[in-house]
């Protein structure tokens, strides 16, 4: 008998498009969040100066996305996903006044379906204290947060996310039950590994090669099905068209394990839909306090303040200098002699000289030379 998810209980999930697409113009966009998104920041006096100059509006910065709408005509309004973009900076743009007043912009270059979009949301508040200010700051770190935080949305395939046996925990990730003998049937011969089952994720990895593995979210997971194959019953897992449209089998011995792992897959997976966890999470009040502190410190240290700096001493490391003079051989060059050495009469020379060593002659002062010289002279 065939045992499915019902396409009812995964309806919601299929519906999710808010992080991976560019939308325009739609109907009550900004009340309307996918079950899971939350609002994480909210910037007032923005304008589309692209597509709606002179409209002012909000831009809303969600875990999925942003959204911008106007509220001068309810019906404009604009939606792009953080899959979708490719491109953000600041600029400084002049308002269209007669003061010609500077002010910050948004640039934003994204990509859907194979056609470029630029935005560009400029701040019209008109408020001299916010030229100065990081208005747009939350943009880049919820964005960032998002690219930091795919393993929760996306599948991944062969990833290093298996480290001894062990699988490597997201953030909030818990694991409910690890499943041994689990044969991967995406080959003839099968391979042999585990599942780890837990409340973000299903993990398969091979036992002899740990890098050969499937990250798979309840996300990205369409249908739940146990079906005969060759092999016996199967737990045949579909994939999302965002997640590859894969159609993965496993299979498990005895059959009432199998029957057990699928009845507790289909309950994560409700779970998940209903209450998603999407990875990104990001406090506005706190990030601005931190950039509140660098901003500060980084004051503190273009200061300049003749007491930070500790006077060096010359006459100390000349007496170092002094100190490494007693371990230097004797002859060798800047040694300092403490006896001084009277020059001498030679007779053999008739000059002065100094005196030869202990142990030497003066004909051994010649014995550098060859004895022997060779004449090529004919």
């Amino acid at each position: 008998m065939l045992k499915t998810l019902s396409k009812a209980d995964i309806a919601q999930q299929n519906l999710l498009w808010e992080d991976k697409e560019v939308k325009f113009d739609v109907p009550q966009l900004h009340t309307r969040l996918h079950c899971g998104e939350k609002i994480l920041d909210t910037i007032n006096h923005i304008e589309d100066s692209k597509g709606n100059p002179g409209d002012t509006g909000k831009l809303l910065i969600t875990n999925l996305r942003i959204i911008w709408h106007s509220l001068v005509h309810k019906k404009f309004n604009l939606s792009i996903g953080y899959a979708r973009i490719g491109t953000t900076n600041t600029r400084v743009v002049h308002m269209h006044t007669k003061g010609r007043i500077p002010s910050q912009a948004l640039y934003i270059l994204a990509t859907s379906n194979e056609t470029r979009f630029e935005f560009l949301f400029t701040d019209v508040s008109g408020e001299t204290a916010r030229r100065d200010q990081p208005i747009f700051a939350s943009v880049f770190d919820v964005h960032l947060l998002y690219q930091r935080t795919f393993l929760y949305r996306d599948l991944k395939l062969r990833g290093a996310i298996v480290q001894a046996g062990q699988l490597i925990l997201l953030p909030d990730e818990q694991v409910y039950s690890q499943v041994q003998g689990v044969w991967n049937l995406s080959s003839d011969q099968g391979n042999l590994g585990s599942f780890v089952v837990t409340n973000i994720r299903l993990v398969w990895y091979a036992d002899a090669n740990e890098t050969f593995n499937i990250s798979l979210p309840y996300l990205q997971i369409e249908s739940l099905r146990i079906r005969e194959s060759k092999y016996g019953p199967a737990l045949v897992i579909q994939t999302a068209e965002t997640g590859g449209g894969y159609v993965l089998g496993f299979r498990i011995d005895p059959v009432e394990r199998l029957t057990e792992l699928f009845k507790e897959l289909c309950s994560l997976h409700t779970i998940y839909t209903d209450q998603p966890n999407f990875g990104v999470h990001y406090d506005p009040q706190e990030a601005r306090k931190r950039v509140a502190a660098a901003a500060e410190e980084a004051a503190q240290a273009t200061q300049f303040k003749i007491e930070d700096y500790p006077e060096l001493d010359e006459r100390q490391e000349r007496e170092i200098n002094t100190k490494l003079n007693s371990y230097l051989a004797a002859g060798c060059l800047g040694a300092l002699s403490t006896e001084q050495q009277t020059p001498i009469y030679c007779k053999e020379l008739g000059f002065a000289m100094e005196p030869i060593p202990d142990g030497y002659k003066l004909q051994d002062l010649w014995n550098v030379m060859p004895t022997k010289m060779t004449d090529y002279d004919e």
